[in-house]
């Protein structure tokens, strides 16, 4: 009944609007005038450029020629135009709209960043709100003109594009950047130099992969692949590079033939060392916008494989009428996300190295706030350099997420100067972080108590640690998907009425994208798109959380690898095995919550967090760890 009381309060508190605006208006209202006059102006500039081109609707997305989920500076042109920059959104202009569709992971963020932009939010899946392709397939008329890049745009959804025109009498232009050409300053393409992953961190030398991918493709009697994917190429050539903030990949194209290949890359960031290396696999080296030319060149007769979601319309156009195209997802995409034995282990170190880092910075917070001044930028560098102590470190996997009480509630908030709050002894901190090792990527987020919690407080941590134990403790047939065990996480918000509107887990790659398919932990099954089965090796995020927006927001994250359980005669089992060694805040908990299992599996995760840690730290941090993970 007192939970039931508890929950008819937060409901009360997350529904009343007013109260929220006005608490949100007081953290946003310093925000640059100035920024939001250069956005109108931008917005201006585009329009004149389509009428210039007899475009009456332009698109703008946020993909690079890659189909990547982040991108370099030269490719954020959506961004450039809209003043908005969360990793997911598109942007469709006409003479009299412009509005920008984004997931709810960014709602509150994009509704300060368009303010006052002319650009409204199309908030997606929310009631009532049409999806970009519904807004297009109703608005466009006969005789008008559909325009975007077709570079950025994959021959997926160009054909999807040029149905509706069809339907519509109407037309597409897909070879025009108006967006790009309307930057005056747009950075340029970014070269970063490239770097090798020796054998003892991939488990797979690169010759051995070719070999692979080239079984799959005499499997499916295809000639050659044409590879666009940066994470594809760069997994299966053992390199790496900077072109991408935070996510270690360089600019490439390449097609991979039965004898030899061509990677398609600006030669200026290549070694002599690596070059020859990649030379004596049977690649040669080629320019990077020379990959349409290669293309049109393809000899009647071949066979190509491509998977049309990555592979941009550009490329395809170019292909010629007499070769042959199939299409399915790359025979890269599951092996990537398949770790090998080599990887696993080597994650298992990277996570002790990260567990270390940020139990470190755990305690220092935990410690310090109040006696020292901080803010959500402050904190974040000082988790940084507890990181940079570390042998191997490379980068951070991602932009870090510092959000301190009622930024909490912005799931993909970013500390600006103009949001930098000042850290209290009171409410939570939430932290999202991760690190790229050379053995390893990692991607954790903890909610710290910072001082005495109200009961509101510690009732929403406890009911998001419960979801989070009870996906991570599962047990399941092989052959299950994310899909079916998304509900464990979410079965104790659900029983209240309560939810989060972001996915519970994302694959992670092998220093590359901390964001990697095809698994994952979510509620909504796409159509176009099979789910993926969870296989051995394979490294997913459990992070479910509950938002109240204007107060905190709660979020618990460990990276889990899929590992075996047994075979019976019911069949094969696996279950999943935490790699992030990091202790939970029990501040935060209230132990009359949880079961005797989850009070189980809470002890048993911390008994694993002293035995990983406590060889790396002095007395009084074991101390102080002790603590931490004493059992409940």
């Amino acid at each position: 009944m007192l939970l039931r009381l508890f929950v008819a309060r937060v409901r009360e508190s997350v529904y009343n609007k007013r109260d929220r605006q006005m608490h949100l208006s007081g953290i946003l209202q310093n925000r640059n005038t100035e920024r939001k006059n250069r956005m109108r102006k931008q917005l201006l500039d585009l329009r004149q450029a389509m009428a210039d081109h007899g475009i009456d609707y332009y698109l703008v997305v946020t993909d690079d020629f890659h189909a990547s989920e982040y991108t370099g500076a030269y490719f954020k042109c959506r961004a450039y135009l809209t003043g908005f920059t969360g990793s997911a959104g598109s942007c469709l202009v006409s003479r009299d709209f412009a509005g920008l569709w984004t997931d709810g992971r960014y709602f509150l963020q994009a509704a300060d960043q368009l303010k006052d932009s002319g650009i409204e939010l199309e908030k997606m899946e929310e009631p009532g709100v049409p999806t970009l392709d519904e807004y297009i397939r109703t608005h466009l008329k006969e005789g008008q003109v559909l325009g975007f890049d077709g570079r950025t745009v994959s021959t997926k959804t160009y054909r999807k594009y040029c149905e509706m025109a069809e339907k519509a009498g109407a037309k597409i232009v897909s070879d025009v950047d108006l967006a790009g050409d309307i930057w005056k300053d747009r950075p340029p393409l970014s070269a970063q130099k490239v770097f090798e992953l020796d054998l003892s961190y991939t488990g797979k030398s690169r010759a051995d992969k070719l070999a692979e991918v080239r079984k799959a493709l005499k499997d499916q009697k295809c000639d050659a692949l044409i590879l666009s994917s940066l994470m594809d190429i760069n997994w299966l050539l053992n390199i790496r590079g900077g072109d991408v903030a935070h996510t270690p990949v360089v600019l490439s194209y390449a097609i991979i033939r039965m004898e030899d290949a061509e990677l398609f890359i600006n030669p200026d960031v290549l070694s002599p060392e690596i070059r020859s290396h990649l030379e004596a696999d049977g690649i040669r080296i080629c320019p990077y916008f020379d990959i349409l030319s290669h293309v049109s060149a393809l000899p009647d007769g071949m066979t190509v494989l491509l998977n049309p979601a990555l592979v941009n319309s550009a490329i395809v156009s170019c292909i010629p009428a007499g070769v042959h195209i199939v299409e399915n997802v790359n025979p890269t995409e599951l092996a990537k996300a398949i770790k090998n034995p080599v990887e696993v282990a080597n994650f298992r170190k990277a996570h002790i190295k990260d567990g270390v880092a940020v139990t470190r910075f755990m305690r220092w917070v935990k410690t310090h706030v109040g006696k020292e001044p901080m803010d959500e930028i402050s904190v974040a560098e000082k988790l940084l350099s507890f990181r940079r102590q570390m042998e191997n470190f490379v980068d951070e996997s991602f932009s870090p997420i510092m959000a301190y009480g009622p930024h909490g509630a912005i799931v993909h908030y970013g500390a600006t100067e103009e949001t930098n709050a000042r850290i209290e002894p009171r409410s939570f901190l939430l932290s999202d972080t991760g690190g790229h090792y050379l053995e390893g990527t990692t991607d954790i987020t903890r909610t710290y108590a910072l001082g005495e919690l109200t009961e509101e407080e510690k009732k929403c941590y406890t009911l998001v640690l419960k979801g989070h134990l009870q996906l991570g403790s599962a047990n399941f047939r092989y052959g299950t998907t994310g899909y079916y065990l998304d509900y464990a996480a979410r079965k104790p918000l659900w029983d209240l009425g309560m939810d989060y509107n972001h996915g519970t887990g994302h694959g992670v790659g092998y220093l590359m994208s901390v964001h990697e398919g095809p698994q994952s932990f979510s509620l909504r099954m796409r159509q176009d798109l099979l789910p993926a089965r969870l296989e051995p090796g394979m490294v997913t995020s459990d992070e479910p959380g509950l938002y109240l927006e204007g107060k905190f927001g709660v979020r618990l994250e460990n990276l889990t690898v899929v590992c075996e359980s047994e075979t019976t005669s019911f069949g094969r089992f696996l279950h999943l095995e935490y790699l992030t060694m990091v202790p939970w805040d029990l501040d935060a908990v209230v132990p009359e919550m949880l079961t005797d299992q989850e009070k189980a599996w809470l002890n048993d995760y911390h008994r694993q967090v002293r035995e990983a840690l406590s060889p790396y730290f002095d007395d009084e941090e074991n101390a102080w760890l002790n603590h931490a993970t004493r059992s409940i």
